[in-house]
C-alpha cells in the first residue's frame, strides 16, 4: 500500500512606486498565482450522474444558500431584515452567483462533505491523501498456489483540486464594502475556473500468469473531471468508463529451416512465439449543467472499441521480428458527428548490437 499527498502553490506580487516629497508611494500593486493539492471526492464518485440529473450537483445548489446566509453573518448584516434580502432569498452582496458563495460549495457538494464542515475560500491548509494498492498473496491460498505462479490484485485513486489562476480585484482594492454592478461585494481575488479531477486507474485489476506461462487479466477504470467556470456559472462534467481484457501465451519450440548465412544448426531455426492481446472497451460523455437552468446536456462523447494484437519471435539472439495490429472503432455519442475507424499493422525488424 502506497500512500501520497502533494501541494503546489505559487504566489506573485508585483508594485510599482513613484517618489513624492521623498516618499514612496504603491501604485496598481497586482498579485496572482496558482493553487493545486490533492484530494478526496469519492463519496460522489458512484452517484448517479448523467443528462437527466445529477445529486451532486443538486447539493451544489442547494449549499449556496446556506454559505451566503454565513459569510452575511460574518459581516454583520441583518438577516431578519427584508431589505437585506434579494429576489432569490440571499442576502444582499452574496447572491447566488456571487464566487465566495459558488467555491465553498462546490467543493463540499463534490467532495461528499457537509457544507457545515467547509471552509470559505479556494485556499486549502491540508492536502488529502491518495493511495496505491498492490496485493500479490493470492497466489499463496489454496487452489490460486496449486493453478497459478502469479495473482495480482491492483486498485489505485488519484484526485487532485486545482486554481490555474488567481489574481488581485481591483474592486476590491478600491473599496471592499461597496456592491459591484453585479450586486456583490467584492471578493479579494478572481478565480475564473476551478477544477476538480478524480481517477480509479483501476478501480479494480486482476492478473494472472499460470503455471503453463498463460497470462492474462482483467480491470475496470473509471475518471472523470469537474470544471467549474465563474465568468457563466456553468460546469462541464467528462466521464470516463473504461473495460479492458488481456491475454498473452507461448507457444514453445517453433522451427523452420532458412538459408540465411550464419544460422546454426544447420539453418534451422527455433525459438518461442510469444502473443499477447488486448481489448478494451471505453464510453467518455462530456456533460454540460446549468447553474440555474434546469438545461442538462450532453456537449461530446464517444463509445471507444479498441483491439490489439502483437506477435514476437527471436530469429537469433539479437534479431527479433514482430508483428502488430491494432484497430479502434470510435463511435459518437451524438448524432452529429460520425463514427471513425483506424487501423494500424505492421512488421517490425529489430537487432540489439552487441552481447
Amino acid at each position: 500500500l502506497t500512500i501520497n499527498a502533494s501541494k503546489d502553490y505559487s504566489f506573485n506580487m508585483s508594485e510599482q512606486y513613484d517618489v513624492i516629497d521623498g516618499m514612496y508611494n504603491s501604485r496598481s500593486p497586482y498579485e496572482y498565482g496558482m493553487f493545486r493539492t490533492s484530494n478526496i471526492m469519492i463519496g460522489t464518485a458512484f452517484g448517479r450522474s448523467d443528462v437527466n440529473g445529477s445529486a451532486a450537483f443538486e447539493q451544489f445548489k442547494a449549499n449556496r444558500i446556506i454559505v451566503a446566509n454565513r459569510l452575511a453573518q460574518e459581516r454583520g448584516i441583518d438577516l431578519s431584515n427584508p431589505a437585506n434580502i434579494d429576489e432569490y432569498g440571499y442576502p444582499v452582496g452574496y447572491s447566488r452567483t456571487n464566487q465566495e458563495v459558488l467555491m465553498p460549495s462546490f467543493l463540499a457538494a463534490y467532495s461528499g462533505k457537509d457544507i457545515s464542515k467547509q471552509d470559505n475560500g479556494f485556499l486549502k491548509s491540508i492536502p488529502l491523501p491518495n493511495w496505491e494498492l498492490r496485493y500479490t498473496g493470492l497466489a499463496k491460498l489454496g487452489w490460486f498456489k496449486n493453478s497459478f505462479t502469479r495473482v495480482t490484485l491492483s486498485h489505485r485513486y488519484t484526485s487532485d483540486y486545482t486554481i490555474n489562476n488567481f489574481q488581485t480585484n481591483y474592486e476590491f482594492l478600491e473599496n471592499p464594502n461597496s456592491l459591484n454592478a453585479g450586486g456583490n461585494y467584492p471578493t479579494k481575488n478572481v478565480v475564473s475556473n476551478v477544477t476538480m479531477t478524480e481517477a480509479f486507474n483501476p478501480l479494480v485489476r486482476l492478473d494472472f500468469l499460470t503455471k503453463s506461462g498463460i497470462d492474462f487479466g482483467f480491470g475496470i477504470n473509471k475518471d472523470r473531471l469537474l470544471s467549474m467556470s465563474f465568468d457563466n456559472n456553468l460546469l462541464t462534467e467528462v466521464q470516463g468508463n473504461e473495460y479492458n481484457i488481456k491475454l498473452g501465451f507461448i507457444i514453445k519450440d517453433v522451427g523452420f529451416t532458412t538459408n540465411f548465412e550464419g544460422v546454426a544448426n544447420g539453418g534451422r531455426i527455433i525459438s518461442d512465439i510469444r502473443f499477447s492481446t488486448e481489448f478494451s472497451w471505453r464510453r467518455n460523455q462530456t456533460l454540460i449543467r446549468y447553474l440555474d437552468y434546469n438545461n442538462n446536456q450532453i456537449g461530446a462523447g464517444q463509445d471507444i472499441t479498441n483491439i490489439k494484437l502483437n506477435a514476437e519471435y527471436d530469429l537469433s539472439k539479437n534479431f527479433l521480428v514482430r508483428f502488430y495490429y491494432e484497430h479502434m472503432f470510435s463511435k459518437a455519442v451524438i448524432s452529429t458527428m460520425y463514427p471513425i475507424t483506424n487501423i494500424r499493422s505492421g512488421i517490425t525488424l529489430q537487432y540489439k548490437f552487441g552481447n
